[in-house]
C-alpha cells in the first residue's frame, strides 16, 4: 500500500509503515500529484481535503488526527465512497488543561479570584463539557450555550448566547460552520465583542475564524479585555497587531499534549485497519516520565496553590514568548516560523501523569485535584 501522511502526526511511521510505503510530507505541501498512487491519506487540520486534492487519485481512505473536520469536504468523500475517520475528542483533556492554566495564570497575575465567577462556555461538546465540569469543581457558576444540543435535548440547561456576554470568563469551543443556522464564522464579530463586559477574560481555542480578528484588535484599543488566543484567522499568516494586544497568544497548540496527539493517531489507525481489513497490531507506548511527584506545600486549597501546580507542569508562558518572537522574523518567513513552532513543539504531558503529595487529608483539595485527574499520594 501507498500511504501519504502529514509529518506532524505523532508515531505515524511506527504505526503505518508495516502496511506498506509511507510518505511523510509537510501538511501544506500535500498535493494532488503526490496522491496519484496513494491508497490512503492521513492529515491534520492544515491540509484542505476536497475534490481539487483528490480528483483522479486512487485514495480509498482519509483520516484526520484532529477533532475538527472543517478542512474536509465530507460530502465529496461520501459521494466518492471514500472511507473517512476523524479523531473527535482525542485532545479534549489537553485543551481543558490549557484553558484552566490560562485562566489561573491571568487570575494570579491580576489578583482575581475565580471562585464565584461566571464562566460562559460556547460549544459544549467533548471539550466544553469537560470545562463545565472542571469549572464547577473550583466553585464557578457555569453558563452553557450550544444551540444544536439545545434543539436535540430540549434542555433548559443551555442559554441563548446573549446570556453569555455578561459572563466574567467566556471560552469558545465550537466547530467552524461556514453557513446555516449554526454558522460560527465571525460568531464573535464587532457587535458581539462590544457586548462583553469590561475586564472579562475571553478565550478562543476552537477555530480562528470564529472571532473577527480585525474587529477584536480594534476593540482592544479602547476596551479592557483579557484575551487568550490559541487560534487565529489566516493561519499561519496571523495578525501581529492583535498578538501584541492579547494577554496570552499561542500557535494553535492547545491540544498538543503527547497524549492528545497519540489518541488522534490511535483513532485513525483503528479506522484505517477496519477500512482495509487489517489486524491492528500496533500498541503504542508512551515514554516514561521522571520527576512526576509534586509536593503540596499548602494544607488547604487555594487558587494560588492550583496555579503553582498547573504552571509547574505546563509552562504556557514559554509558548506565549516563543510565538511573540515571530515579530523579529522577516515578513516572508513568519508563516514558516508559525508552522515550525507547531512542528517542533516541546514535549507536554497531561496532568494525569503527575502525583500530588499531600501532607494530610483535605476533602475540598482532594475533590478538585481528582477532577483534574491528578494522582494523590500522602506523605
Amino acid at each position: 500500500m501507498n500511504i501519504v501522511i502529514d509529518e506532524n502526526i505523532a508515531y505515524a511511521r511506527e504505526a503505518f509503515s508495516p502496511f506498506g510505503n509511507i510518505k511523510l510530507i509537510q501538511g501544506r505541501m500535500i498535493t494532488n500529484d503526490l496522491l496519484k498512487d496513494a491508497d490512503a491519506l492521513l492529515v491534520r487540520s492544515i491540509t484542505r481535503v476536497n475534490e481539487e486534492l483528490l480528483k483522479d487519485t486512487p485514495v480509498k481512505f482519509v483520516g484526520t488526527a484532529t477533532i475538527g473536520t472543517d478542512h474536509i469536504d465530507l460530502n465529496y468523500l461520501r459521494n466518492k465512497k471514500i472511507n473517512f475517520s476523524g479523531a473527535k475528542g482525542c485532545n479534549a483533556d489537553a485543551v481543558a488543561e490549557y484553558i484552566f492554566t490560562s485562566i489561573l495564570t491571568l487570575a494570579y497575575k491580576n489578583n482575581i479570584t475565580i471562585k464565584g465567577k461566571t464562566i460562559g462556555i460556547v460549544g459544549v461538546g467533548n471539550i466544553g463539557s469537560r470545562i463545565a465540569r472542571l469549572a464547577k469543581s473550583v466553585g464557578m457558576d457555569v453558563l452553557k450555550n450550544d444551540p444544536p444540543l439545545q434543539r436535540l435535548t430540549k434542555s433548559d440547561e443551555y442559554v441563548p448566547i446573549d446570556k453569555i456576554y455578561d459572563a466574567d470568563i467566556i471560552t469558545l469551543h465550537v466547530p467552524l460552520n461556514t453557513s446555516g443556522i449554526d454558522k460560527t464564522v465571525h460568531l464573535f464579530n464587532k457587535n458581539n465583542l462590544n457586548k462583553l463586559k469590561d475586564n472579562a477574560i475571553f478565550l478562543n481555542a476552537s477555530r480562528g475564524q470564529v472571532v473577527d480578528n480585525s474587529a477584536l484588535a480594534e476593540l482592544l484599543q479602547s476596551k479592557k479585555l483579557k484575551v487568550v488566543l490559541d487560534v487565529w484567522e489566516n493561519e499561519p499568516g496571523i495578525n501581529l497587531h492583535l498578538l501584541e494586544l492579547v494577554k496570552i497568544g499561542t500557535p494553535h497548540i492547545a491540544g498538543y499534549s503527547l497524549e492528545g496527539k497519540l489518541n488522534g493517531t490511535v483513532m485513525i489507525y483503528d479506522a484505517f485497519c477496519k477500512a482495509f481489513n487489517k489486524i491492528p497490531l500496533w500498541k503504542p507506548k508512551l515514554p516514561k516520565l521522571e520527576n512526576t511527584s509534586i509536593d503540596a506545600v499548602m494544607k488547604t486549597y487555594s487558587e494560588e496553590f492550583l496555579y503553582e501546580i498547573f504552571s509547574s507542569i505546563y509552562k504556557i508562558g514559554r509558548d506565549d514568548k516563543e510565538l511573540r518572537l515571530i515579530k523579529g522574523q522577516p515578513n516572508e518567513l513568519r508563516p514558516k516560523y508559525f508552522d515550525q513552532l507547531r512542528k517542533n513543539y516541546p514535549l507536554r504531558r497531561e496532568f494525569s501523569n503527575y502525583k500530588i503529595r499531600l501532607k494530610s487529608k483535605n476533602i475540598e483539595l482532594e475533590r478538585i485535584l481528582n477532577a483534574f485527574r491528578f494522582q494523590l499520594v500522602y506523605k
